[in-house]
């Protein structure tokens, strides 16, 4: 296959844009793993004493250093239904690595919000920053340098890639990232789309939308929908830390429990103290990054990933910006409609041909780089394969040649859209995206006036008196990292839809996030620089004519001179009663723009 010139290209320039830091990185990893050495050898008699004093029988084979020891990362609890599975894992590890001779150990838990749970909620203005929790959590984990290998427990929105941080801290330690699975399929999504419309137009009861809520989220696995969590399995796919074929296959099944083993047998196989050494430090590197970002295109996925994939690789020394995401769009074809970009969910995804048809169809186009270290070898195109038993022994075979269902996969050759699901934006109210794979051609384009908000719940109240019954954008400021940790507002795409459906242009406007199950109502969002660090939002009056167009990549308020006007300042939230917000104001202060990472750890990193 030949490569894409335009992909090519963006990877050359990541390169060079990253000559500097990223041989930097390297070094480092490259002296920890020289400090650290195999077999554990680095520590003292008391150090390893402390280590292994619980571990019983396999004492002596630590002690020994006869085989490698994986530290289990873990981001467990059994509020999450997507990591509820998580709960048997270790037993399943330990056992898998005895049989190979080696010894496994908890080496720490993460902290797991659920972003589902925290919608619309306080608790939303901490999710952000968990992902610096985790990454923070799970180096102190691997603090103890104890371990040839990791083994991360993580699906969802911000634990994989506080995960992936963390990971990349240690880029000398082999990292093998092994998920859950989605839940099977209950409620289909655009029915509960509907019910959420009905009930914000006040059509139906409460226990009509509890009903429906219950009957769509119903027992353990990932939600799903195409959103945060379900992106992030695509990813570790597409740069190489999983098994192939292993994200959506559902909990508690054969090939589940099957795929955890071999993914413990693999992480024991790529230690230092073996002869297929694969430090994640050197997986991730810029071409797995690239093939990440194709893979987002492609399969139009979640908008938080544009801030997660910025913060994780610029924790090995990698440079992404804005300009690169949109690049890849314009050459990326959108192949796949997944709820909320058509009806289907993952789990129709994967019986349509999945990860392997898509992985197998983007090599063939050229789109992707074939030519990259995995946990699984040296060829992105053993990915293009799908794990299944023949004879009780799992296998991987060569995915299907043909979409099984074109509605929900399609090939290369006959995309839903000749370009990705997401647009950069860029006009005198500063940087952001736009994701607009289920946004329809005639929603794409919107100029209207603007009507001002600092929080979601005064937009709801607007709703709900009728003084959103027009054309309007909304405009939601201070969402930004710096003046409340940047919140997901999920929870206004109920009423800004009816307010579509009823015939008004409508738009939102907003340096927060959104969901990764962003639809169909156009939203503007990442704005930076944000309104609490004097960004253009600050500078806008209710009633300013906003124009929001899509397709030309431009995000722009009309006729207005916003250097003649003094800026609005951030609501006071220093008395608010959610509890935990406060010891985040280290992070509020510390925290980069959104367009590069907006992550604290990374600021500091690079100041270091």
């Amino acid at each position: 296959m030949t490569m894409d010139s335009r992909i090519a290209s963006i990877t050359k320039r990541i390169q060079r844009r990253s000559r500097r830091s990223r041989s930097v990185y390297l070094k480092r990893i490259e002296q920890a793993a020289d400090e650290a050495g195999p077999s554990r050898a680095h520590l003292t008699c008391g150090n390893q004493a402390h280590a292994y004093a619980a571990m019983g029988a396999q004492k002596a084979d630590l002690a020994e250093g006869r085989s490698p020891n994986l530290g289990i990362v873990t981001a467990y609890n059994d509020m999450l239904s997507a990591h509820q599975p998580f709960a048997e894992y270790p037993d399943i590890i330990k056992s898998a690595a005895r049989v190979m001779g080696a010894t496994a150990q908890v080496a720490g838990g993460v902290p797991a919000m659920c972003d589902g749970v925290t919608q619309g909620q306080q608790g939303m203005e901490l999710s952000l920053f968990s992902r610096d929790v985790i990454a923070l959590a799970a180096s102190v984990a691997l603090s103890h340098n104890t371990f040839d290998a990791a083994v991360h427990l993580g699906v969802c929105d911000k634990i994989v890639p506080g995960l992936v941080i963390a990971a990349q801290t240690f880029g000398h330690i082999p990292a093998v990232f092994i998920p859950a699975g989605p839940m099977v399929s209950g409620l289909p999504n655009d029915k509960k789309s509907q019910v959420r419309q009905q009930f914000a137009a006040g059509e139906i009861g409460r226990d009509e939308l509890m009903k429906a809520e219950m009957e769509s989220y119903h027992g353990p696995g990932t939600c799903t929908f195409y959103g945060t969590a379900n992106s992030n399995q695509m990813l570790m796919e597409f740069m190489g830390l999983h098994l192939p074929g292993t994200s959506f296959i559902n909990p508690g099944t054969p090939l589940r429990e099957a795929l955890t083993q071999a993914a413990v047998h693999r992480a024991l196989a790529i230690t230092r103290l073996g002869n297929d050494y694969r430090p994640v430090g050197h997986i991730l590197d810029e071409k797995a990054f690239v093939n990440g970002m194709v893979g987002l295109m492609a399969s139009g996925g979640s908008t938080n990933l544009v801030i997660h994939l910025i913060a994780m690789a610029r924790a090995g020394g990698i440079k992404l910006d804005l300009s690169d995401f949109a690049e890849i769009s314009d050459a990326v074809p959108l192949m796949v409609r997944i709820y909320p970009n058509g009806l289907a969910d993952v789990n129709h995804f994967h019986a349509a041909g999945g990860l392997a048809f898509l992985i197998g169809e983007l090599l063939e186009a050229g789109l992707l780089h074939d030519d990259v270290m995995t946990i699984y070898g040296d060829s992105l195109s053993t990915y293009a394969h799908e794990p299944t038993f023949k004879k009780a022994q799992l296998k991987w075979i060569k995915g299907d040649s043909e979409s099984q269902n074109e509605k929900i996969l399609r090939p290369f050759s006959h995309p839903f859209s000749s370009t990705g699901g997401l647009k950069r934006l860029h006009g005198n109210l500063g940087l952001g995206v736009i994701k607009v794979s289920a946004v329809s051609d005639h929603h794409k384009a919107v100029e209207a006036p603007a009507r001002i908000f600092s929080n979601q719940s005064d937009v709801k109240l607007a709703f709900s008196e009728g003084r959103l019954n027009q054309d309007c954008v909304v405009v939601v400021r201070f969402q930004g990292p710096k003046a409340n940790g940047m919140p997901e507002l999920h929870a206004l795409t109920p009423i800004l839809s009816v307010l579509q459906d009823r015939g008004f242009r409508v738009a939102l406007v907003t340096d927060g996030r959104m969901s990764g199950a962003s639809g169909k109502v156009p939203a503007a969002i990442h704005l930076s620089p944000e309104a609490a660090d004097g960004g253009p939002l600050a500078y806008i009056r209710d009633g300013d004519l906003i124009r929001l167009d899509a397709n030309k990549g431009k995000i722009d308020v009309v006729d207005v001179d916003l250097k003649q006007r003094e800026p609005q300042v951030s609501p006071d939230r220093s008395q608010s009663a959610m509890c935990g917000q406060p010891l985040f104001q280290l992070f509020r202060e510390n925290v980069g723009p959104s367009d590069a990472g907006a992550s604290a750890l990374v600021v500091a990193e690079e100041r270091h």
